[in-house]
């Protein structure tokens, strides 16, 4: 089953972003993910203020960069919106920029090493173990959560290169593609990822998010390629849906065809209509059922 939704980037104000969350319900989409860049808006709490103003929509956050945050407190974290919110929360877990982890203090040698200890130790905790590990970045003392989520929760790790998309694979219950990723370079890194999972003899259903650049109307293939310009994509990553509904639910098609479970439409930074966008989102969504 796919799902189709929309991206609040923290380029717009913090104080926009519940109306943005309502418009995305109002429009039908399945799905409402947040960022946390830093230093912007924080992730969790952006999280927790769009489900408390929605009623069914799923609401992602992608990407938790681990370095930053503890794993026992990031699992009491999701552990709280999990149960406040049953089946609604998704999140997402990466490296971080190793720059940005730098500024704040959190840079580690090995951004690899982390995840593989990292996610494990998460998805053992909040599926409600007791947990002892002694690794190189995590370490914890028969910790368990008090209050485990009451059903699974799923965990999805962001990834970029190949040894990371094959780890995400191992390691976790799907992946997130981060904007500018064609449709080929999904069905490439899906395919890395699956074959990674089956070698470590791991059944079950992975989760594939990707996020779409996208805009909508005359002249948005014009203003996408500024939009390239501005986020320094080249070659095969200058991949974004844009033009009419019809046109956009094509290329969304695509990224689906691909491999993606979900979409995530990724709008214009300066796009200040954000009800207008979702809106439109709502109709792709329509036409693809």
């Amino acid at each position: 089953m796919t799902s189709l939704g929309v991206i609040f980037q923290p380029w717009s104000a913090p104080e926009r972003l519940r109306e943005a969350a309502l418009a995305a319900e109002r429009a039908g989409l399945d799905e409402f993910w947040v960022w946390e860049d830093c230093f912007k808006e924080s992730g969790i709490a952006s999280i927790v203020a769009a489900l408390s103003v929605t009623e069914r929509l799923r609401v992602g956050v992608g990407i938790l960069p681990m370095p930053l945050r503890n794993v026992a407190l990031l699992a009491m974290e999701a552990a709280l919106i999990e149960r406040l919110f049953p089946g609604r929360p998704r999140f997402g877990l990466g490296h971080g920029v190793l720059d940005w982890m730098g500024q704040a203090g959190a840079r580690v040698a090995s951004p690899l090493t982390l995840m593989r200890e990292y996610v494990p130790a998460l998805r053992r905790l909040l599926a409600g173990e007791e947990v002892t590990v002694s690794g190189r970045y995590v370490n914890l003392d028969r910790v368990k959560l008090d209050w485990p989520p009451a059903a699974p929760v799923r965990i999805l790790g962001a990834a970029e290169g190949p040894k990371t998309t094959a780890l995400v694979g191992e390691v976790a219950d799907g992946i997130v593609l981060t904007g500018g990723w064609s449709a080929g370079m999904v069905r490439d890194s899906v395919a890395r990822a699956t074959q990674a999972r089956s070698d470590a003899g791991i059944d079950g259903p992975f989760d594939v998010a990707v996020f779409l650049m996208a805009d909508f109307g005359d002249g948005a293939a014009e203003r996408m390629e500024t939009e390239f310009d501005a986020w320094r994509m080249t070659g095969e990553r200058r991949y974004a849906a844009a033009g009419s509904v019809e046109q956009v639910a094509a290329t969304v098609r695509e990224v689906f065809e691909a491999g993606a479970t979900s979409v995530l439409l990724q709008s214009r930074t300066n796009l200040d209509d954000l009800e207008g966008f979702a809106a439109n989102a709502g109709e792709v969504a329509r036409l693809l059922r």
